[in-house]
């Protein structure tokens, strides 16, 4: 290891933030980079422990100590290398991932942990600046054709690993370009599109080939991808919102955030849309939904210049540390306070909204709240019912509500019911983990499409771990890497 003693001589530090009185100025990414001795000093804090439980708590099954020791010793080639190795797409997860390996961090038993999501990011824009990070296409081809329909992450994480193994890889997209929610749904000041576009255009290189503006199913029919191909992958994403259907509920001014946050992405690329702008300018903001979507909207309305922004979440307030029932290394459900929060947002828990109310004209006007009781659980903590509580009922005055309560599963109508796929009980694509293979022959599912709505680090190791599938369906062994067969695993 890097320091032994790193850990006892340094404390995690962030890296310098635009302030938000700024920031909300513009959309581009706010946070700067770590200078070269403060990185070193960041990545010697890791431990290098005996059991890593970070790895075990990375969906990716990312190998942290060695690449932190790397860091601390400068060999920055090696670092890419490593990490490479098991994640795709660094650049996305060191900007969006809720980094679920910092919780399993041992240090952070009883000190912050280190600083894996950052050093992640700058390990990638390292090797990206340096050359160290170039494409690569596969030297043989196997003259198998795959099409992998959606272009989030882990349908490009799918694509890049089949393209590896050598199989043609086309993939299809339903929107004017490539990348799913981290295109369209994360806003920029988040993951500017630039990155995105990186990206692609890295996996063009290497030979992936994306067509967009194709719904399949609709302007491209089913039975033509599947004569054509040896494989079909649907990693369509888990894309139908929960709705709120409450009185009121057809006011004008009630948006799904997905509506609010693809549209602003087109705006800030200067893109066309065809729906009915929103702006949040000078208006009063709810936002239904304590999750990063909903945080994603109230950084947007901020950077509209809403007059007031106010997030509601029907749950109690989460605890600030760890307690009885959110034991380490398990991933604790704390209290995240966002950027987009620092940046100005009223935030209320146990509320429970009742009816949308609006003026006669149909536009939105307030929405109807009553606070809630909780009944918790004695034994796992966690709340299993609640009650009103008399009295509390009030209006909030709002000209606009975002409803951010996270996604129920994927678009059945078109693509899933002319293949016909089984789907589970909840309406995703049944295909059996470490499977992933549907009941229709030579189609795949995998992602959210399959998983149901899950973290970005989620749907690329999915990516990965169903190439692998598809690579011994296809050739009977596969050489590609999985994190199963990983010597820490």
């Amino acid at each position: 290891m890097g320091k032994i003693t790193g850990f006892l001589e340094y404390d995690r530090v962030s890296p310098p933030k635009e302030k938000p009185e700024e920031r909300v100025k513009h959309h581009k990414e706010f946070v700067s980079q770590f200078p070269k001795d403060e990185l070193q000093k960041q990545a010697a804090r890791c431990m290098d422990c005996g059991v890593p439980f970070c790895q075990s708590g990375c969906p990716l099954g990312n190998v942290i100590p060695e690449f932190n020791d790397a860091i601390y010793k400068e060999k920055w080639d090696l670092a890419a290398d490593i990490l490479l190795g098991t994640n795709n797409f660094p650049d996305f997860t060191g900007r969006i991932c809720p980094a679920p390996c910092e919780s399993a961090c041992v240090l952070g038993i009883n000190k912050s942990p280190v600083s894996i999501e950052e050093i992640e990011k700058h390990i990638i824009e390292i090797g990206f600046e340096r050359g160290y990070v170039k494409p690569n296409p596969p030297l043989v081809r196997t003259g198998k054709k795959v099409a992998v329909i959606g272009s989030g992450p882990s349908g490009m994480a799918v694509a890049a690993q089949l393209n590896k193994a050598g199989h043609e890889v086309i993939v299809y997209e339903r929107d004017d370009e490539p990348g799913g929610l981290l295109r369209y749904g994360i806003p920029d000041f988040k993951l500017q599109k630039d990155v995105v576009e990186r990206r692609v255009q890295f996996l063009r290189d290497e030979g992936v080939v994306f067509k967009c503006n194709v719904n399949v199913g609709e302007n491209v029919p089913v039975d033509i991808l599947l004569r054509e191909n040896q494989a079909i992958v649907l990693a369509t994403g888990s894309t139908i919102p929960r709705d709120l259907n409450l009185p009121g509920r057809d006011s004008k001014g009630v948006y799904f955030a997905m509506q609010f946050l693809k549209q602003e992405n087109k705006k800030v690329a200067h893109l066309p849309y065809s729906d009915e702008e929103i702006s949040a300018k000078g208006k009063n903001v709810i936002v239904i939904g304590g999750g990063d979507t909903g945080s994603d909207c109230i950084g947007t309305s901020n950077r509209h210049g809403a007059k007031s922004i106010t997030q509601l979440e029907i749950m109690p307030i989460p605890p600030k540390v760890r307690n009885e029932f959110m034991p380490w290394p398990s991933y604790p459900m704390l209290l995240k306070t966002t950027s987009s929060h620092e940046e100005g947002a009223e935030r209320s828990w146990t509320v429970n909204s009742k009816e949308f109310v609006s003026d006669e004209n149909g536009n939105l006007k307030a929405l109807k709240i009553v606070d809630v009781e909780w009944t918790i659980d004695e034994k796992s903590g966690r709340p299993i019912s609640f009650k009103e509580v008399e009295g509390s009922e009030r209006d909030l005055p709002c000209e606009l509500v975002f409803l951010a309560m996270g996604f129920l599963h994927p678009q059945k109508e078109g693509l899933l019911e002319k293949l016909g796929v089984e789907l589970d009980e909840r309406g995703n694509i049944k295909a059996k983990d470490r499977v992933f293979q549907t009941n229709v022959p030579k189609v795949f599912a995998t992602g959210d499409a399959r998983r149901g709505q899950s973290l970005v680090v989620w749907a690329i190791s999915e990516g990965r771990e169903t190439a692998r599938k598809i690579d011994e369906y296809l050739m009977g062994s596969s050489k590609l890497p999985s994190k199963y067969n990983l010597p820490f695993t």
